[in-house]
């Protein structure tokens, strides 16, 4: 399971920062994976073309869920993504292993991988990018956990900002990974770069990956093309820089929840306006602000997010 789990890693002249970029972490999403795959593969022959170019640090790249991404769903039992509780996680590292289910299992190897890395390397900080992408078209987005430092690097993948997400879902990775749980300086921050099937998607990743080692020191601004700036600030132009979540509409099993169409990511919507329906009728928006993540796809826990730009952004 290893040799699937692990991508690749790159690793510097010069001691730096540990950069954990994450794909996959919903096996429906392999535009993370894919991009992790050429940013390696671009890392290996730069400094023969650039031979000023010096990396600080050590990148690794990881896929999320291995067992789901071989059957191209988004989880096989649960959402790996809702995992990365406390008690969550130690109930799969003391539990036998033939009780757990897959999902269990990916945490537990997760968990162990990024151990592995840290033991190896024994860096000073970690720094975890977990990459996805959404059914829906329509604005890239970061989304950072309320440190400062998660919030920075999230402003300068220039893409729109959306604040208040951990507050309204539970367990994700961002929730794990953080200065409460490792001994070391810890700083974890999500980016969407687009639809599933997207190819552009890949290509946004990889100037999200590319900016954050600017970021946080593995490499200098001066070696970095302007074009993974352009393409970032391209697709995000006309969308807030910042924005908040206002509300989050959660799905039951046997809800029968059905998105209405053609809904894009940041589309401003009314109060009133009709979103979706399920077996309790039409579902309206409750307020005035731009929707997020409508789920266009059958497995998931959250039918959209509604968001509102924050004021001078």
């Amino acid at each position: 399971m290893e040799s699937e789990r692990v991508i690749g890693r790159y690793t510097g002249d010069e001691k730096g920062p540990l950069l954990i970029v994450f794909g996959a972490m919903h096996g429906n999403e392999p535009a993370g994976v894919k991009a992790m795959d050429l940013m390696l593969k671009m890392l290996e022959v730069e400094p023969i073309t650039n031979p000023q170019f010096r990396f600080k640090g050590r990148l690794v790249g990881l896929v999320g869920n291995v067992r789901a991404m071989r059957r191209g769903e988004r989880f096989i039992n649960k959402d790996l993504n809702r995992q990365f509780t406390l008690e969550n996680i130690r109930r799969v590292q003391t539990a036998a292993v033939d009780t757990l289910d897959s999902e269990d299992l990916e945490l537990k190897e997760i968990l162990e991988a990024v151990n592995q890395e840290i033991a190896d390397y024994q860096p000073e900080k970690l720094v975890i990018l977990d990459l996805h992408t959404t059914t829906a078209y329509g604005g890239i987005f970061s989304i950072p956990t309320d440190d400062e430092e998660s919030i920075r690097i999230a402003l300068e993948l220039h893409a729109p900002v959306v604040k208040g997400m951990l507050k309204g879902i539970k367990g994700t990775s961002l929730h794990y990974f953080n200065n409460d749980n490792f001994e070391i300086e810890t700083v974890a921050v999500c980016f969407e770069s687009g639809q599933h099937e997207e190819n552009l998607s890949i290509n946004r990743a990889i100037a999200a990956i590319t900016n954050c080692t600017r970021t946080i020191g593995c490499v200098d601004a001066v070696h970095i093309e302007n074009r993974h700036d352009s393409l970032l600030i391209e697709y995000s132009k006309n969308l807030p820089k910042l924005a908040q979540l206002m509300e989050i509409h959660s799905i039951k099993p046997g809800d029968g929840f059905e998105m209405m169409p053609n809904f894009k990511n940041f589309q401003k919507i009314k109060r009133g306006e009709w979103l979706a329906k399920d077996k309790n009728g039409k579902i309206l928006a409750s307020t005035d602000g731009r929707i997020l993540m409508p789920l266009y796809q059958k497995q998931g826990e959250d039918g959209f997010f509604l968001i509102k730009t924050m004021e001078g952004y």
